[in-house]
């Protein structure tokens, strides 16, 4: 298959993918929805605030799932084990935006992007049926190492200190299974809050990739894989429905100004106080995981209008 086919062929699985997940989650949340009886399922203005914020700097490279983990977190919104399904649940939509998008406007080795979105979305179904059978304590522990990863690779990027990449679009045979065994991996750790793309940004360019051409490989591996362990999280509950429409609801429409209408931002002075915001709540989350006998977190549900 030409590779004009088989991009156009991964734009139809996006697209695909994104139709049977909507389908499955709004059963979902038909179901939540006749059990709440109280119109609870309304998102907040902070919570629809937050979806807003993290899609669009997403979009413009900050990341989203160290962000929407320190938000979330701080101010009490989901318990931490529903976490990781929250997250990837609510932004699985917004990241195939980005996956479209980017997909359609930047040129990427077309055998490149099969082999990692595969790759991942391989990693991601394997950590989406382990993570979604972890109590609590595991979780804390593997999203609070995963923040500080996070705060690290930010604080890398922010340095300039990520190998510049080289200019290549596409990978021999030798470097192409290394980057796809990287992405499996990545795929996985994943479902627990370690964010992909910064770790598999690092890999494409230490292989000699031009970044430009790694950033739609990332995005549209990150837009299937959240969308395939996402329906692991739903069938399996595990999630909080209400800020994860939240984050769908205002993430979509950030991606879409973030991509065509703002398209860059001068980013330095947010980049480091995203460091420490991450920092801090990865010390939060490994104090929680270390509290012997810890009571359940108490959620603060903002007020809510009630459906008539």
């Amino acid at each position: 298959m030409p590779h004009l086919g088989i991009r156009n062929a991964l734009l139809t699985l996006i697209a695909l993918t994104a139709l049977v997940f909507a389908l499955l989650w709004a059963l979902s949340v038909r179901r939540a929805r006749s059990t709440s009886g109280d119109g609870t399922l309304r998102p907040s203005a902070l919570e629809l605030g937050i979806g807003f914020v993290v899609a669009f700097f997403d979009t413009l490279g900050i990341g989203s799932f160290a962000t929407t983990t320190t938000l979330l977190k701080t101010f009490g919104i989901v318990p931490d084990e529903n976490l990781p399904g929250t997250i990837l649940v609510g932004l699985s939509l917004p990241a195939a935006a980005q996956g479209l998008i980017f997909l359609t406007i930047v040129n990427a080795d077309a055998t490149l992007l099969m082999c990692v979105m595969v790759a991942t979305v391989l990693g991601g179904w394997l950590g989406a049926r382990v993570v979604t059978s972890l109590p609590r304590r595991p979780i804390q522990v593997g999203m609070g190492i995963g923040l500080l990863l996070a705060a690290t690779f930010m604080t890398m990027s922010t340095l300039g200190v990520f190998p510049s990449g080289g200019t290549a679009i596409g990978l021999p045979t030798t470097r192409l299974v290394i980057a796809s065994t990287g992405a499996f991996v990545f795929g996985g750790l994943l479902m627990i809050g370690i964010g992909n793309f910064a770790p598999c940004l690092i890999l494409l360019t230490m292989l000699g990739l031009d970044p430009h051409a790694a950033f739609p490989v990332i995005m549209g591996a990150s837009a299937v894989v959240a969308m395939v362990g996402s329906m692991t999280f739903i069938r399996k509950a595990r999630y909080s429905p209400r800020p994860a429409i939240a984050l769908t609801l205002a993430g979509i429409p950030a991606v879409l100004v973030a991509a065509f209408l703002v398209k860059s931002l001068p980013l330095l002075v947010l980049r480091w106080a995203v460091v420490g915001v991450v920092t801090y709540a990865a010390g939060m989350m490994l104090r929680s995981a270390a509290r012997p006998g810890a009571s359940p977190v108490v959620i603060v549900t903002p007020p809510v209008a009630t459906e008539t």
